[in-house]
């Protein structure tokens, strides 16, 4: 009578084990407390507010070049609030705008998304207005005239205020891509645990904190920031929306410098 072998303790088991349940993916934390996103919305729409309010005042370089510095100096205290804010949940600055460039190919990249974004966000752009009745490409000579009422008493008339208003832009690409794109979409995307909530809800912010503009502009100021909102959540990165930011307003400023001086 024969008798098999034991298996030994080096010879490999044919019984599987059960397959370990694959991790649940984790979900976005709020990178700082609630009180301080509604105290950073809060304040920018309260300077929304009365920044419309004030655009009859300006007049006169002088009261223009004061605007041009006031308007630094609220987004400068809006940047070191969300410091602030993210900071109390260990989240750093740099955490926001996606890094550093590491190689020179990486920044060329950025530059050349840049220019493409906004040479297609613009196209798109025509025709929301064209929809909503904010240009009239059958009336240019009405259209400029309809701008330089609205934004007349803030576009720059000398060269001074024109390299402060460039210089104004160069900031505001830094500081309002930082406030909507780095804090806010982050942010209300975690909070709705949904980065398209995210995306619309800064964007609508992003409209109503132009209300100097009236109430159909701010309607195309908001799709302009869902289009960022978009680029920097496939980008997974700032800078490139932060240099398109900075040539559009500043392109815009240059504009109105020539409208305004014709």
């Amino acid at each position: 009578m024969s008798i098999e072998p034991q298996p030994t303790s080096a010879e490999p088991s044919t019984v599987s084990e059960p397959a370990a349940p694959a991790p649940a993916p984790e979900k976005p934390a709020p990178i700082a407390p609630l009180w301080h996103t509604l105290l950073i919305i809060a304040l920018i729409l309260g300077n929304s507010f009365l920044g419309s309010s004030k655009l009859g005042a300006v007049h006169g370089s002088v009261s223009r070049i004061v605007l041009y510095g006031g308007t630094f100096v609220t987004q400068l205290v809006l940047i070191l609030l969300v410091w602030f804010g993210i900071h109390l949940r260990g989240v750093r600055m740099r955490d926001l705008i996606g890094g550093r460039w590491k190689t020179v190919e990486s920044f060329l990249l950025d530059v050349v998304l840049a220019i493409a974004f906004l040479v297609v966000a613009d196209a798109l752009l025509v025709g929301v207005r064209v929809a909503i009745g904010t240009l009239d490409l059958h009336n240019l000579a009405k259209q400029k005239e309809e701008t330089l009422r609205m934004l007349g008493p803030i576009a720059p008339h000398t060269y001074l205020e024109a390299g402060l208003w460039v210089l104004l832009s160069v900031f505001a690409g830094l500081f309002e891509e930082i406030i909507f794109r780095g804090y806010l979409q982050r942010q209300l995307g975690a909070l709705g645990q949904n980065a398209v909530l995210g995306i619309i809800a800064s964007a609508i912010i992003f409209g109503l904190a132009h209300g100097y503009q009236g109430v159909r502009m701010m309607v195309v100021i908001a799709v302009f920031g869902a289009f960022f909102g978009l680029l920097a959540h496939f980008r997974k990165s700032l800078r490139p929306g932060m240099m398109a930011h900075a040539m559009q307003d500043s392109l815009s400023g240059l504009v109105l410098f020539t409208l305004v001086r014709r």
